[in-house]
């Protein structure tokens, strides 16, 4: 039933519209990554899970919550702007799960797979980051677990979130962050992770 979904090209103009931060922009594209691979692997629909993936914090620069309101802010507020657009519901309610703090329960695997690869990507990308070559072609499940021990490291990323995302997932959390790193590996491109030496 895909003829119920906006076009990808859409939601990235909405993504460009809101969100002037490369680094975010490259956020989404790493999570939509992440969803269309995990689709693909559960024999699910990549357009529709891409698609969560792809604006599930489009609106996170403009309303960015820090007090962490159910009700205002991201994603609350993003998501009425989808709804308003269309979006199907079962999109708009992964989105909401996404955020701990929404109240919205992740139900659905896509609910579920949007929160195991948010968090993830992003320790994935700094592990990239650190690394001479800047490329994600190098990066392995075992150097993403040693960084997630040190604190200091991409400070920003929730481990609590990983580890509880992959549990809620019911994948094992080594396996986890290899299919994450060969969904970014694909993209490495789109994600600026392809290395200084395009190899």
């Amino acid at each position: 039933m895909p003829s119920d979904l906006p076009t990808r090209d859409s939601a990235l103009a909405l993504v460009h519209e809101f969100t002037a931060s490369d680094s975010l922009r490259k956020h989404m594209l790493a999570v939509e990554a992440s969803m269309r691979a995990y689709a693909e692997k559960f024999g699910a629909d990549p357009e529709r899970w891409g698609l969560t993936g792809l604006v599930h914090d489009f609106d996170y620069e403009r309303f960015p919550n820090a007090a962490h309101s159910p009700t205002a802010e991201h994603p609350a507020e993003g998501v009425r702007i989808l709804r308003s657009k269309g979006y199907p519901e079962d999109i708009l309610e992964a989105i909401l799960g996404h955020a701990t703090y929404s109240g919205v329960a992740r139900e659905t695997p896509m609910a579920k797979t949007l929160f195991a690869v948010d968090e993830l990507t992003g320790l994935v990308t700094a592990t990239a980051l650190v690394r001479p070559s800047r490329s994600v072609h190098e990066v392995e499940a075992s150097s993403v677990r040693k960084k997630m021990k040190d604190k200091a490291f991409a400070r920003g990323v929730s481990r609590e979130d990983v580890i509880a995302g992959a549990n809620e997932l019911g994948v094992d959390l080594d396996e986890h962050i290899t299919f994450v790193i060969g969904a970014m590996q694909r993209s490495a491109g789109a994600l600026g992770l392809a290395g200084t030496a395009a190899g």
